[in-house]
C-alpha cells in the first residue's frame, strides 16, 4: 500500500531507489552487540516514526517528506512480507516472525527482556 501511495502522488522513481534499502543501514548497530543492534534495528523497523513523518508531512505541507516516510513504510512492508520481523536481543536471526519455526528463538515481543546465558532474567 504504501508503494502504490508514493507512485499515486507523484513520488520519483530515482528517490525510491536510492532511499529503498536505507533504513537496513541500521544492522550496523550489530557492530556495538547484539542487544544494541536489536534495539536499534528495532526502532527502524517499526511503523511509528513513517506514520509520524507522514502526518508531520500533511501537517506542514512537504511532499518529500510524505515521500520518505511511504518509502521507510514500504520497506518495512517488504521486510514483513518476506519474514524478516523484529529482532530479539539474543541475536540477528531471532525474530517474532522465526519464533514457531525457529524452536530455539523465545516468543513473545522482542522488546521484553530475555535471560541471559545464567538463566537470569535482566529487567
Amino acid at each position: 500500500m504504501a508503494t502504490a501511495a508514493y507512485f499515486t502522488i507523484g513520488g520519483p522513481l530515482w528517490l525510491f531507489v536510492i532511499l529503498a534499502l536505507a533504513p537496513d543501514i541500521s544492522m550496523l548497530a550489530y557492530l556495538a552487540g547484539p542487544r544494541v543492534g536489536s534495539v536499534v534495528y528495532n526502532a527502524f523497523h517499526t511503523y511509528l516514526a513513517p506514520v509520524a513523518l507522514v502526518a508531520a508531512g500533511m501537517w506542514f505541507g512537504m511532499a518529500t517528506v510524505i515521500w520518505v516516510a511511504l518509502i521507510w513504510a514500504a520497506h518495512i512492508g517488504v521486510d514483513r512480507a518476506v519474514g524478516y520481523g523484529l529482532k530479539y536481543p539474543t541475536g540477528f536471526k531471532h525474530t517474532h516472525l522465526s519464533g514457531a519455526t525457529d524452536p530455539g528463538t523465545p516468543a513473545g515481543n522482542p522488546a521484553e527482556a530475555v535471560s541471559d546465558a545464567a538463566g537470569t532474567r535482566n529487567d
